[in-house]
């Protein structure tokens, strides 16, 4: 019998699969179709210090092979997170991803320290959310913004810290490079990339921000493109994510050299799809002889 467990950072997970940061909510809206158990974690709704609205509406737009986005972090805030969602997920025996946004270092700190003493079991910094105009992914797009945040938050935590990655940049080799010298223990990647549609009925753009985040299978190949990249780059592990809907593409992203996925824009379509790549897993590694996924991380034979 297939062997799904993966270990990242020195967090051990039953199975590859992650329901991603903005897509799974905090598992509340989840829970009654499957247990959130059956999923290798979750990676919680963005979350900053203080509470927040988000941006006003619309701020969702459909396109071809995915969506664009521009919710704008809507969340209760990190103290709200750890009184009102924690507890539930903790019960339900789930590796919890804590994922973090702010406008300034400070922001981010304030946010790691409070996690630090919580149950949460990982840390995921939010360098790359292009749907807000101050921070996001302004964290994410140079060498030195993203080695800053990173320094300042690893010294706030001792939880294990995850640094998400936009494509919105010339190189993300570098910036992972960056990341890993102040202390990330592991990447996620890829974030959305910037996009816009517009009405041309009304000749307005389509959501209220502008721009927003594309998202979905439209992304998938961009995301392969870059996880091999920073598999041959740095020497961190690697959450895979970016338009992945199948467990043919979660084969595709760790061959690339993911040892972890995060599934998102897939899930709002399909809410079992996640259950599905598992299975797809398990049956891709009992006909392969493949008794562990490490085997695979990284392992396309280039030309």
């Amino acid at each position: 019998m297939a062997d799904l467990r993966v270990k990242i950072a020195g967090v051990a997970f039953p199975n590859p699969v992650i329901a991603a940061s903005g897509t799974f909510g905090n598992g509340e809206c989840y829970t009654d179709l499957y247990p959130i158990s059956k999923l290798g974690g979750i990676s919680c709704k963005g979350m900053t210090i203080e509470p927040k609205q988000g941006n006003p509406p619309p701020r969702i737009a459909e396109t071809y092979s995915g969506i664009l986005n521009s919710v704008g972090l809507q969340n209760i805030g990190v103290h709200g997170f750890i009184e009102y969602y924690l507890p539930t997920l903790k019960q339900d025996g789930n590796v919890i991803i804590a994922n973090v946004a702010g406008a300034t270092i400070e922001d981010y700190v304030r946010a790691a320290e409070a996690l630090d003493a919580s149950d949460v079991d990982m840390v995921e910094l939010n360098i790359s959310c292009p749907n807000v105009k101050a921070g996001g992914a302004t964290w994410g797009i140079s060498c030195d913004g993203a080695a800053s945040v990173t320094k300042a938050v690893r010294a706030a935590t001792k939880k294990p810290l995850i640094v998400k990655l936009t494509p919105n940049v010339t190189d993300i080799t570098e910036i992972a490079k960056a990341v890993e010298s102040e202390g990330a223990d592991a990447l996620s990647m890829i974030n959305t990339l910037l996009g816009m549609r517009i009405d041309i009925r009304t000749r307005r753009p389509i959501l209220h921000n502008n721009m927003g985040g594309l998202s979905g299978s439209a992304v998938f190949p961009v995301a392969v493109r870059m996880v091999r990249q920073c598999y041959k780059a740095v020497s961190l592990p690697i959450i895979g994510m970016g338009g992945i809907s199948t467990w043919e593409d979660a084969v595709e992203i760790m061959l690339a050299g993911a040892s972890a996925i995060q599934m998102g824009t897939a899930i709002f379509t399909d809410p079992y799809s996640p259950l599905k790549v598992i299975d797809g897993l398990a049956e891709y590694m009992d006909k392969n002889g493949i008794k562990s996924l490490s085997e695979i991380v990284g392992q396309c034979q280039e030309w």
